[in-house]
């Protein structure tokens, strides 16, 4: 196969022919398409755009600065807005043009965007504007980008509404050929009716991709000959009385927009049928919904015909062409409306068909099957019970007391439920077997995901070395007011920090709860981008109010949450300072990563305290006590953009790296508690899980050194030792076949399910341009969100031998030919296995294991691997799924697990299940220009394993560096030994048999007890070994200078190094007030003949001449060691099978006990507690036989 001849830079600069867009690519190319039809026309104009940025248009920005130089010789300027509203007020400019002398052009078009809590901000410029009209050679689109299902947004949203209340007139694009289509319809309708024309784009459109066709010729705009316009126009001019605009707007704009819909053709028949009996009128991306509702219903156009049922398709939902809706309705018996979120053409047609006569007006259901919405439901008639993907056996959801949803107005809308909500209409004359088995397929989802069963999620985090992972903190006894931007995941982290309140109204709440409350003081949290939007307005009414709050000014250099833009404007924190001084701020800190950077003549309002970000807890406690509005300013720069800017070579990578010794860590989690960061990972050895420092994903914050451990030390010079990729030539696998790929009479979907951040989209953008490059018709959508935060991704990438066979970008429900799990735990998420069958779908699933935020909480979270595949496999069926470790095989075959997900592609590639050619992936690889040999090398291996996975684990084993502790071992015997040596180690022989003595008179209790059993003994065998191999400041001196510690440095850097040690000695300096931890100090490579010599002293522990052994700390494991040997003694005169389990229990405990100073103390505190109560239940008397057979 030929592949097409494709750059990167078509997507911009190619004037005709087939293209690969997204959708925000497709919005930046738009008014480059105007721009050319102008210039077509012989007018000389100029484009602007401006707006805000905002999930799902969060990229529009970054795609608009990189088509700068396009845009530029169009003559089209692109100005993010310092927000939303400014930015229409600057697009109202625009249209101004004729006004004032010496205009440059004959008209400046304009395009508006903003999310849609934006276009609710600037309803008040979108109406004078509006109702002011547009210039004849100018026109206005607005293109607002609605996120229905609130998967990062604070609200779900919907933008009709609000703009039909300004009498803005919208089309609603069904795709991204539509996003150019009707754009350029749009500006065509603003120039003719003077009215300002939204843009409707949503999630499952605008966040998708696919091929488009390019050409300023593609439309052929028609203006209306039915409509007569006023003499003087319809376009802005000044003067202009209001209730003269009021008079144009109501009698000519908005019906000179009905005629240039009617003229065009905008709304229009699909499916028709000579007996029409059913009309379905849909728009947008709910049209789209539709079109695959039918087909997963077995009706396309023929059948559509045979049963009577008729599909109109609307462009322009507000407001509602009447003359094609009159020529729809007519010879129907009913109209099944379908639209996501509340009702807009249901109302409208409703009115519209009101005065037909009885006989020949069609019944009119929507939101409700056949009950008016507004009549409450007689008692006992409610619907049944939604289903997890928004459907019910019946047809009808639940609603309230007001009646049951047909097309609920809640949630997103899915092909699912519309495809019931047809069906259910269609069942009053027409089934088939397509329909019934569609709906009972439905049904068994529903059912499948409804039965309890063990589940992760994997929630969006902040990025390892986030600023927000410690700013976001409060002290102990305040509480935080939540804000816009990444800082809001502090709210589902235990922080204290709840509500939220609109961009710019952080803090603002408080004014209205500090008056009726017994809290005395808050914290508010606000990004510097927020700050710049409109934030200073909410410090200012804190300020006249005369509230106690602290304001955080999180000021981070970038508007991280949408992707590291650049914040819209000049700002630094010295500005800042200055501006909350003259706002009358009572007092001001600025926290800053690096104190030193400023210069004494900063630049700061007069007394600005500056400090370290260490004083964070102080600085808060002592702001709280402040009467009044305070500032804190916490200035360090986005962890994501810093890792950008390194790459680029343009912000300062540190030489320095954090290192955990494994041996001495004791998997406390006080690194993760310091650090809140996902780059502090388990590692699971026979001594327990440990900690170890991810080293592709650091950031470099350094905040988890702050951890009270002497397990801790920086590395300073030399550099990350890379894993040496296994060499191979092409003979080493002989008879690699060409797959078998699969045929496409009907639409290939692929369900890409993964963490964000790890370069998931990426496999649904290679499989998407290698189709393009083949011709076939494609769509990805790639469903992020708070994603690229750690949370869940899911790409959806459906292919077909042609483009009008796909609809519905997303995947539908129980529809996916293969889910591709490069993350276990999304892919058995309700969202990737609601979109499996059995009998159709195929899974592969990597099993290695990335963490959540919940192993940062809870250091003990386990990772239900084994429940995970089984869910898996009952889903699509045992012989159905391949489980790979792909995680580990990458990184022993490559040398680094950066490429995973390519290796997956690999992978599901040679099973036969991605229908692209190799050599058209290897393209799109090459195109994409990122680790481009990598990842070629990746997709090789992952090949190669589906082929001959035995061959590759021979080869990956022998890579695979050989670590004791990591192998565990095999029974009780092995794990006793192993101990016992280690105790040798310890100390001595003597003090090993101490410990073998009292596991083998357990072992031996329990076998008298039972036979089988040998969970009492294992328990023995770690919680004694816990206690006496505790790690006194012999042991970590001794850990550290064995050997071990050094080879695994080693196996980790390159070159020359320095290491630095981090230790808070107790008794040796200050103390933390509050935490009880004593100060860490860093001491030098010097430290390491101190520590090998006192690693021979260990002849001095637990004896009259033990320098340490008079502390508190060394007292306490001398007290649980006591207590432990006459606890076991106890539970063995006592052991039966009525108490071997919760003997056992007690027994682990000292499992528990884990850590260094303070923390290991709560953590003894908290053993002895549970412990108590464990004993009282031994102590309890026996429950009668006859209540034990019950149980």
């Amino acid at each position: 196969m030929t592949l097409a001849s494709v750059s990167l830079d078509d997507k911009y600069r190619a004037r005709h022919g087939r293209v690969f867009l997204t959708g925000v690519q497709a919005l930046a190319r738009l008014p480059m398409l105007q721009r050319q039809r102008d210039a077509a026309a012989g007018l000389n104009t100029a484009g602007y755009v401006s707006g805000y940025r905002g999930s799902p248009l969060a990229g529009l920005d970054t795609a608009l600065h990189g088509a700068k130089a396009f845009l530029d010789a169009q003559h089209i300027t692109f100005r993010p807005a310092v927000n939303e509203e400014l930015a229409a007020t600057a697009i109202w400019g625009t249209q101004q043009l004729h006004l004032f002398p010496d205009p440059q052009f004959d008209g400046v078009f304009a395009m508006w965007y903003g999310k849609g809590p934006g276009v609710d901000r600037s309803i008040d410029v979108f109406k004078n504007a509006n109702y002011a009209g547009t210039a004849r050679h100018g026109g206005v689109l607005v293109v607002a980008g609605d996120d229905p299902g609130a998967r990062s947004s604070s609200v779900a949203h919907q933008s009709d509404h609000a703009f039909s209340a300004c009498g803005i007139p919208v089309l609603a694009p069904a795709g991204i050929q539509e996003y150019l289509d009707l754009g350029l319809h749009g500006w065509a309708m603003s120039r003719y009716s003077g009215c300002w024309v939204a843009l409707k784009t949503t999630t499952d459109t605008v966040e998708s991709s696919g091929p488009v066709v390019i050409d300023a010729d593609r439309i052929d705009v028609r203006l209306p000959d039915d409509f007569r316009l006023p003499p003087d126009g319809l376009h802005l001019r000044w003067p202009d009385p209001q209730l003269v605009q009021e008079r144009r707007m109501l009698e000519y704009k908005v019906y000179a927009a009905l005629a240039y819909a009617r003229a065009n053709r905008l709304d229009h028949i699909v499916f028709d049928s000579p007996r029409p009996r059913l009309g379905i009128i849909a728009s947008g991306k709910a049209y789209l919904d539709t079109r695959q509702a039918l087909d997963d219903l077995g009706i396309d156009a023929r059948t559509a015909a045979d049963i009577g049922l008729r599909l109109y398709k609307v462009a322009m939902p507000w407001p509602l062409e009447a003359d094609g809706v009159r020529r729809f309705a007519e010879g129907l018996e009913e109209i099944l409306v379908i639209e996501e979120k509340r009702q807009l053409i249901e109302y409208q047609i409703k009115e519209q068909l009101y005065n037909w006569r009885e006989d020949v007006r069609p019944r009119v259901v929507g939101k409700f099957p056949d009950v008016d919405e507004w009549m409450p439901l007689a008692a006992g008639t409610a619907g049944p019970v939604a289903s997890p993907d928004g459907g019910a056996q019946s047809g009808a959801q639940s609603g309230g007391q007001y009646g049951r949803w047909l097309v609920p107005p809640t949630g997103e809308l899915t092909p699912a439920i519309v495809a019931r909500a047809i069906a259910a209409r269609l069942a009053r004359f027409h089934s088939s077997p397509a329909i019934r088995e569609r709906l009972a397929t439905l049904d068994a989802i529903d059912a499948t995901l409804a039965r309890p069963r063990p589940s992760m999620v994997r929630t969006p985090w902040f990025c390892s070395g986030c600023p927000h992972n410690r700013s976001t903190v409060v002290p102990e006894g305040s509480a935080a007011l939540a804000g816009v931007g990444c800082h809001l995941m502090a709210v589902s982290m235990g922080r204290n920090t709840s509500t939220i309140a609109q961009m710019g109204g952080e803090g603002v709440n408080w004014l209205g709860i500090a008056g009726h409350s017994g809290t005395r003081h808050v914290f508010a949290n606000m990004g510097d981008g927020t700050y710049y939007h409109s934030g200073l307005l909410a410090i200012r009414a804190a300020v006249a109010a005369r509230v106690n709050i602290t304001y955080k000014i999180l000021y981070n250099d970038a508007v991280a949450m949408t992707g590291g833009q650049p914040v819209d404007g000049p700002i630094t924190v010295p500005q800042i300072t200055r501006q909350l001084a003259a706002e009358g701020v009572e007092r001001i800190v600025v926290l800053a990563e690096d104190p030193a950077r400023y210069p004494r003549d900063a630049g700061f309002a007069p007394g600005v305290q500056l400090r370290p970000r260490d004083d964070l807890d102080a600085v808060q406690r002592e702001l709280r006590e402040v009467p009044g509005v305070t500032a804190l300013v916490y200035d360090q720069t986005c962890a994501a953009e810093k890792r950008r800017r390194r790459k680029r070579g343009s912000y300062p990578d540190p030489a320095t790296r954090v290192f955990i010794n494994e041996l001495v860590c004791e998997g406390c989690g006080d690194c993760s508690a310091k650090s809140n960061c996902l780059s502090v990972v388990p590692v699971e050895t026979e001594f327990g899980r440990k900690r170890a420092i991810d080293q592709f994903s650091c950031n470099k914050d350094y905040s988890c050194v702050a951890g009270f451990c002497p397990s801790i030390v920086t590395v300073e010079g030399g550099t990350l030792r890379r894993g040496q990729a296994i060499a191979t030539h092409a003979g080493d696998f002989p008879g690699l076949p060409e797959p078998a790929l699969p045929a496409l009479a009907t639409p290939w979907s692929i369900v890409v399910a993964g963490v964000g951040g790890t370069g998931v989209v990426t496999i649904g953008a290679l499989v998407g341009m290698a189709a393009h490059l083949e011709g076939k018709g494609v769509s990805v959508l790639d469903m992020t969100g708070l994603a690229q935060k750690g949370g869940a991704v899911m790409s959806h990438v459906r292919i077909a031998d042609r483009q009008e066979a796909i609809h519905a970008a997303r995947v539908a429900t129980g529809e996916a030919n293969l889910v591709l799990g490069c993350d276990l735990i999304v892919a058995v998420g309700d969202d990737a296995l609601s979109k499996t069958r059995a009998g159709l779908t195929r899974a592969i699933a990597n099993t290695g294991q990335a963490i959540t935020g919940d192993f940062v909480r809870n250091p003990d979270f386990p990772f239900p691997l084994a429940a995970m595949k089984g869910q898996l496999a009952d889903a699509v069926g045992a012989d159905a799924v391949d489980f790979v470790d792909a995680s580990r095989l990458a990184a022993l075959l490559m040398g680094h697990s950066i490429a995973t997900n390519t290796f997956m592609l690999g992978y599901a590639w040679q099973k036969g299940l991605v229908p692209v050619s190799g050599e058209a992936l290897m393209r799109a690889i090459e195109l994409n220009g990122v680790a481009v040999e990598d990842n070629r090398a990746a997709f090789l291996w992952g090949r190669r394993v589906a082929f001959d996975a035995d061959r590759v684990e021979r080869l990956a084993s022998a890579a695979e560096p050989a670590l004791p502790a990591h192998r565990l071992s095999r029974d009780v015997d092995e794990l006793v030994e192993r101990r016992r040596d280690y105790l040798v180690a310890y100390q001595n022989a003597a003090y090993a048999r101490r410990y073998t003595e009292l596991v083998a008179r357990a072992r031996e209790a329990e076998r008298r007890v039972d036979a089988g059993s040998t969970a009492f003994a294992e328990a023995v065998a770690r919680g004694w070994f816990r206690l006496l191999a505790r790690k006194d400041a012999y042991e970590v001196a001794r850990l550290y200078t064995d050997g071990e510690f050094e080879r695994a440095l080693r196996a980790t850097f390159d070159g020359d190094f320095r290491l630095h040690f981090h230790l808070g000695v107790p008794r040796r300096g200050p103390v933390d007030p509050q935490t009880g931890e004593p100060a860490k100090h860093r001491y030098g490579a010097w430290l390491m003949p101190v520590l090998r010599v006192l690693a021979r002293l260990k002849f001095l522990r637990d004896t009259p001449f033990d320098p340490f052994g008079v502390g508190a700390e060394r007292r306490l494991e001398r007290e649980l060691i006591a207590e432990y040997e006459a606890t076991i003694a106890t539970l063995l005169g006592q052991l039966d099978g009525r108490t071997l389990r919760v003997a056992a229990e007690i027994a682990a405990l000292p499992e528990t006990i884990r850590g260094f100073g303070p923390i290991r103390q709560r953590n003894a505190q908290a053993a002895r507690k549970r412990q108590a109560e464990l004993m009282a239940t031994l102590r309890a008397p026996a429950p009668p036989a006859a209540a034990l057979e019950a149980a």
